[in-house]
């Protein structure tokens, strides 16, 4: 079975953003970068349906240099191979997902992975767009998975309860957090990974259709009201929510 896994470098979630004046990104100058959280759970699946089927494990990426880190980290789990895209600047939506498809559609994969969303834009785009650009059924959000060879089972939470969903191979999946705890990287499998094969491949520009004009903080919320005086203050309170806050 031929797997490929799609994956994301992202900022370290703890991270403090810091928005330079009239910037359209973040200041990275001191960014730790990471495999993006929901594509680690991507490649444990990857990685689990391999040690049952056989086959490869793919680890594909766009980005600019340092996303080589994030799919030898993918590598260290224990994929066997990676495809750099390599662009600068900020990218996202319909021009990384044709890219992607790109890339992925001569690899003729059984299964697509994708983690549900990247942690820095949150669009939870990705992975249905290229399954519509490759013309594959497309499961999202999963938190459970079973695989044969030509088909596959996955549970999804809804409100209120499960949605099971029954599809065939090939196919497009993202995978949300539940659906596996994600392995960590041996002191073998690190050095493994650096002389695993990772393919560059040089992309000048991406037409996303989208571009940022402004970056800018959240406003600051207002300052909120301290009331001192007990169950006597419950008109006060009434009135506020009332007429400020106007709630009631």
């Amino acid at each position: 079975m031929k797997i490929v896994v799609c994956v994301k470098q992202v900022p370290d979630t703890e991270t403090k953003v810091v928005i330079p004046d009239g910037g359209t990104w973040i200041d990275d100058t001191n960014v730790n970068y990471v495999l993006n959280p929901y594509d680690e759970f991507a490649v444990e699946e990857a990685i689990k349906a391999q040690e049952k089927f056989g086959g490869e494990v793919i680890i594909v990426s766009v980005g600019p240099d340092r996303a080589a880190t994030a799919i030898r980290n993918a590598l260290a789990m224990g994929a066997n191979s990676g495809i750099h895209v390599k662009t600068d600047g900020v990218h996202m939506g319909l021009g990384i997902a044709k890219v992607l498809a790109e890339t992925i559609k001569p690899l003729e994969a059984d299964l697509v992975f994708f983690g549900k969303q990247a942690v820095d834009d949150d669009n939870m785009q990705i992975g249905p767009m290229v399954a519509e650009l490759l013309d594959l059924p497309s499961v999202n959000i999963i938190t459970s998975l079973e695989l044969t060879e030509s088909n596959g089972t996955a549970e999804r939470g809804i409100e209120g309860g499960k949605e099971v969903v029954e599809f065939p191979l090939p196919a497009v999946i993202t995978a949300q957090k539940g659906l596996n705890e994600p392995r960590y990287a041996s002191l073998k499998g690190i050095m493994m990974a650096k002389k695993k094969p990772l393919e560059d491949k040089p992309l000048d520009s991406v037409n996303s259709g989208i571009s940022i004009t402004k970056i800018e903080y959240p406003p600051a919320r207002a300052e909120g009201k301290v009331f001192t005086s007990g169950a006597d203050a419950a008109p006060e309170v009434v009135k506020l929510l009332r007429e400020e806050a106007k709630i009631i």
